[in-house]
């Protein structure tokens, strides 16, 4: 049996190296350009990574960690999250992350009228809104009569993985091949992948990012330690 090329993007360790690394920030400012550029009519140019540890106001509080914060050029932050085991209230998660990096603002001496909006955005590897049928839901405040968008600083953005169904042959769109990517990158081959990619060259450089042989003995044992993390965790879930 072939041993695989590519590792698997939804393990933290994999993800956090493609996407929250200095190395391949442009990869990260493709992607989010291509997942929410046209739903938020505007296009990133430059992104500064930011602390991932999230501090409470008090001791009361617990420390919240994300997989990915950074700022544009516009002072717009937005939070990047691969959710892989099954988690109740996930989408409260999402708002309760969001709040706390706005509010944040706040606390480092910015007036009210100076706060950035924010933009979170997940990719999960399970079921968050049952009742929705597309894999991609995009969320903002609105009037709910007149529908106008007057609170603008608060956007979510879902990406459901099992909803995904698309096959290699039927790809079409930029988003269609990065769902693609987090769903099936550890199972493409090298004779696949210039189908699947086409002259995108962001996307070659995701996909070279997940070649194991480009990766450290230290790298490929941390891998391999959220690997087995992650069995575990889905373990404990199907025996409960």
């Amino acid at each position: 049996m072939a041993i695989a090329k590519y590792l698997n993007p939804k393990n933290d360790v994999a993800f956090k190296k493609i996407f929250g690394s200095e190395k391949n920030k442009d990869i990260l400012i493709h992607f989010l350009n291509d997942i929410i550029g046209s739903f938020k009519n505007s296009n990133i140019v430059e992104i500064d990574f930011l602390p991932t540890i999230l501090i409470p106001n008090s001791d009361a509080q617990k420390i919240s960690i994300v997989d990915v914060l950074c700022k544009d050029e516009r002072g717009a932050k937005y939070i990047i999250e691969m959710q892989v085991s099954s988690t109740r209230g996930f989408e409260k998660r999402a708002q309760h992350y969001a709040a706390k990096v706005y509010s944040d603002q706040a606390r480092v001496g910015q007036e009210y009228q100076d706060l950035k909006e924010i933009i979170f955005l997940a990719i999960a590897d399970d079921i968050i809104f049952p009742n929705k049928a597309h894999y991609k839901s995009d969320h903002i405040v609105m009037d709910n009569k007149t529908y106008e968008h007057d609170l603008k600083d608060f956007f979510f953005t879902f990406i459901e993985l099992p909803k995904f169904t698309k096959n290699k042959e039927e790809l079409f769109s930029t988003e269609e091949k990065w769902c693609y990517f987090f769903k099936h990158a550890h199972e493409t081959t090298e004779a696949d992948l210039q189908r699947i990619i086409g002259s995108d060259n962001i996307i070659h450089k995701a996909y070279t990012a997940l070649n194991q042989f480009h990766w450290t003995e230290d790298e490929l044992r941390a891998y391999e330690a959220m690997k087995r993390e992650m069995m575990d965790q889905k373990a404990i879930l199907e025996y409960k």
